[in-house]
């Protein structure tokens, strides 16, 4: 038992001095779970929390019910492939409620619903960083 703790132990040390490849999520998880732990103290609590991979062009759904009286704050960490990553909150007619309005990989919306309703949030790769075929982005829903 011991020796298969060590062995765990040992990989997980091995994995985490490894430089982050395409697909690699480490990065971007990294990130964001500063930017939540940060949030803690300006009393922000966390909904959702969510990593993918995502090629040129490619997006990445998730459909989300947001409640009348809370404050949302939507912020996405994407790792270094990445030169812009946009992200938008849609009605479910279709309607786009908020978007980021950066040219960075770290974009961040607010909301407040004016009455609890589901949504879908939409992660998008713009635009990969030279040499990159995809990249992995973290996206956390925060509410106060």
């Amino acid at each position: 038992m011991v020796g298969r703790l060590f062995a765990l132990g040992f990989g997980l040390v091995l994995l985490a001095g490894a430089p982050a490849q395409a697909g690699d999520t480490s990065a971007a998880e990294a990130c964001l779970r500063t930017k939540v732990w940060d949030g803690y103290a300006e009393g922000w609590g966390i909904r959702t929390m969510a990593t993918t991979t995502l090629n040129l062009g490619g997006t990445r759904n998730y459909l989300v019910t947001l409640y009348k009286g809370n404050e949302y704050k939507i912020e996405t960490c994407g790792d270094d492939h990445f030169a812009n990553v946009d992200v938008y909150l849609y009605d479910l007619a279709g309607q786009v409620v908020r978007r980021d309005e950066t040219s960075n990989r770290q974009p961040v919306i607010t909301f407040t619903p004016e009455k609890t309703a589901t949504y879908y949030i939409v992660l998008h790769a713009r635009e990969l960083a030279a040499g990159s075929s995809d990249g992995s982005v973290s996206m956390a829903v925060t509410y106060r």
